[in-house]
């Protein structure tokens, strides 16, 4: 049975920053045991770690450029290098985007690996979510929630 692993990054107790995470904790009870949901800091080693042996990877996570709150990109790692304009939108130091670059360059990347990046706002200690953050971490979650389905159903012998 193929591997599908969820990896929600970022931190939970700085604003904007837990969206990864809490997009993670929603899919944790959409999909059951569907797919591997881990919630991550952001570590590019550990991000890494968790992606062997995956047939598919998601990894979701905050993102900064300049884009209305909420603002949700969806791309595919496998197509080629990160555009430069991405390369930056983790809102960690050597996290996502490092570990994107990591993996291909070691041929570790999952045959099926998506970024979803979710533009944040507020990151202050101790605030929640935004509004518009919160609003997308459900649509976001709706969407992987989609494409395992989808996924499941081509797979499924007949």
């Amino acid at each position: 049975m193929p591997r599908t692993v969820v990896l929600g990054i970022g931190n939970i107790e700085r604003g904007d920053d837990g969206a990864g995470r809490r997009t993670a904790r929603l899919l944790r009870h959409m999909l059951l045991e569907r797919a591997e949901i881990v919630e991550l800091d952001g570590e590019a080693t550990t991000i890494l770690a968790k992606l062997e042996g995956a047939d598919t990877a998601y990894l979701i996570d905050a993102c900064v450029s300049n884009l209305p709150a909420g603002t949700v990109h969806r791309i595919d790692a496998k197509e080629g290098e990160l555009p430069q304009a991405y390369s930056d939108l983790s809102t960690h130091g050597f996290g996502l985007a490092a570990a994107i670059e990591l993996g291909r360059a070691l041929g570790r990347l999952p045959p099926r690996t998506i970024v979803y990046a979710i533009e944040g706002e507020c990151f202050d200690p101790g605030l929640p979510l935004t509004e518009a953050v919160a609003a997308a971490t459900v649509a976001v979650a709706d969407r992987i929630r989609q494409e395992i389905e989808e996924d499941e159903a081509c797979t499924k012998p007949r």
